[in-house]
Parts: C-alpha cells; sequence; structure tokens
C-alpha cells in the first residue's frame, strides 16, 4: 500500500469528496445554532478536543500499548467526529443540530489541532524517532482534504439546495462503504501485526469508546444540560472520523500500522454508541 497511487492519490481523494458531502449537508442554520446555543457547544469542544486526547493518552499508558498501537490511538483521538454521529444522533432522537454543529467546528478546529496531537504522540513514544512527521505538511495536507471540500460542499448547498440534499444519502454511504474498505485493507496489509496484539488493541478500543462516551454524558450531567442534549455530546465524544484517522496514518506518515488502533476502533464505536443509544431509551423520566 505505501507510497502507492491507491495511498497517496485515491484515498485522499475518496476522503476529500465525504468531507464534500459533509459540506454539503451543512447550512446557515447550523452554524446560527452556535449562537443560539453556546453552552452545549463549547462543553462539547471541550471533552472532544481537550478530554479525549486525554483519555487516549491514559488508555495508551495504562495497557502499555506498544508504540505503533499508541501513536495509532493518539491518532484517531486527534480526528474530529465523522459524519456517522450525526446518523447516530439521528436515530438516538438526540439533538441532530447540535451534532451537526460539533461536527462542523471540530473538522474545522481540528486542521490545526490534529497535526499537533499527532507531533505529540509521536515525540512521545516513538523513542527511536524513524517516523519522518512534518507538522506543516499534515497542517496542509489536512486543508486540502478536509477544510476546503467542506467549504466547497457549504458553498454548493447554499447555491443549489434542492441537488445537494438528493446528493447526501450518495455520500454517506460512500463514507460507510469507504471506511469498511479501509478497515479490510487494514486487517489483510497488518494481519500479522494485529494477531500478534488483536486482544490489546480491541480492549484499548472499547475501553477509550466506553469512556469517552461516559465522559460526553457526565459533562452533559455536570453542565446541566437536558437529556438530547447529553446523549449527543456522548455520541460526538465517542464517535470519530475513523477513516481520517487511517489516511492520516496510510498517506502522511508512511505508516500502515499505526491505522491498526483507528481500524478496530471504527468498529468498537458502533458498539459503544448503540450501548448509549439502548440505554437512554431504557430512562424515559430522565429529561
Amino acid at each position: 500500500m505505501t507510497d502507492s497511487f491507491l495511498t497517496q492519490i485515491i484515498m485522499p481523494l475518496v476522503l476529500a469528496l465525504i468531507m464534500f458531502g459533509m459540506g454539503l449537508s451543512l447550512t446557515k442554520q447550523d452554524f446560527l445554532e452556535l449562537g443560539k446555543e453556546p453552552k452545549p457547544v463549547a462543553v462539547g469542544l471541550f471533552g472532544q478536543l481537550l478530554l479525549l486526547p486525554l483519555l487516549a493518552y491514559g488508555i495508551a499508558i495504562f495497557f502499555d500499548l506498544s508504540e505503533h498501537l499508541a501513536v495509532g490511538i493518539m491518532i484517531l483521538a486527534a480526528c474530529p467526529g465523522g459524519t456517522s454521529s450525526n446518523i447516530l444522533s439521528q436515530l438516538a432522537r438526540a439533538n441532530l443540530a447540535l451534532s451537526v454543529s460539533l461536527t462542523a467546528v471540530t473538522t474545522l478546529v481540528c486542521v490545526v489541532t490534529t497535526p499537533l496531537i499527532i507531533q505529540f504522540a509521536i515525540e512521545q513514544f516513538n523513542d527511536t524517532a524513524t517516523t519522518a512527521f512534518s507538522l506543516l505538511s499534515t497542517t496542509l495536507g489536512l486543508i486540502f482534504i478536509t477544510l476546503i471540500p467542506v467549504l466547497i460542499g457549504i458553498m454548493v448547498r447554499h447555491k443549489f439546495a434542492t441537488l445537494a440534499m438528493r446528493s447526501e444519502a450518495f455520500f454517506r454511504h460512500l463514507s460507510s462503504a469507504f471506511l469498511v474498505l479501509m478497515i479490510v485493507a487494514i486487517t489483510y496489509q497488518e494481519r500479522e501485526n494485529l494477531l500478534d496484539s488483536f486482544v490489546l488493541v480491541s480492549e484499548a478500543a472499547f475501553s477509550l469508546n466506553i469512556l469517552a462516551i461516559a465522559t460526553g454524558v457526565l459533562l452533559g450531567i455536570i453542565f446541566k444540560l437536558v437529556k438530547r442534549d447529553a446523549v449527543t455530546l456522548g455520541i460526538e465524544v465517542g464517535v470519530q472520523n475513523s477513516s481520517m484517522a487511517i489516511l492520516i496514518a496510510i498517506s502522511f506518515l508512511d505508516r500502515p500500522d499505526y491505522a491498526i488502533a483507528a481500524g478496530v476502533y471504527g468498529l468498537a464505536m458502533y458498539l459503544g454508541a448503540g450501548l448509549l443509544i439502548i440505554g437512554s431509551k431504557r430512562f424515559p423520566k430522565w429529561k
């Protein structure tokens, strides 16, 4: 997969298309929600941009993860939420407007924060310093495959709303298919590493996911948010853009082994979110 047309051209292009699709789902009203409900948005950003990377760091230390798994899980935690979080929020009957707003803002902000967290992770866990990492090139890469496509999508939605809404389903399906294909590809290419550490990386990924979801819900309770906002925060903090994490590991860092943690988490996050959705519906008195 390394240094191939697939990893350097096709994968970034597909992710850019997915991010363009995310932009198509965003409207002016989504951003106006930020001003209407600043408290849950601020709490959500705190949870996703600060607490989640700290949780990932703690998980890496607690499970004594090897370098490629520790850096990989930090890359995953450094990425923004994906469109999956919006779908899950809708299924949970949570605050969809808040979910979309948080996804949009974290996608924009992570262009700056993601490279910084990755740099920290590599410096912290990679003693041999064999991994080449450029803060500038990673930032520029994220701008071109995430920020610019999202902004173009927003403009297209503004000018051609009907066409944009008709196209949303296609891009949602593309996002899901791309993640599945990436997980399958990583599982095959890194099968030896995965077999050696499957139990450990699975425990770490599921633990991070459960802790992240619980942290989001707990933040909602601490800051006295309504139930649907707290559930939304649980989903947003716990559901990450695993496709982006895999792309960064393979195409930007030339380290497919870094993608193992993101691939496993890409499966774990749906189980954790599902448990949250089921649990929230079992407590109807919680308002």
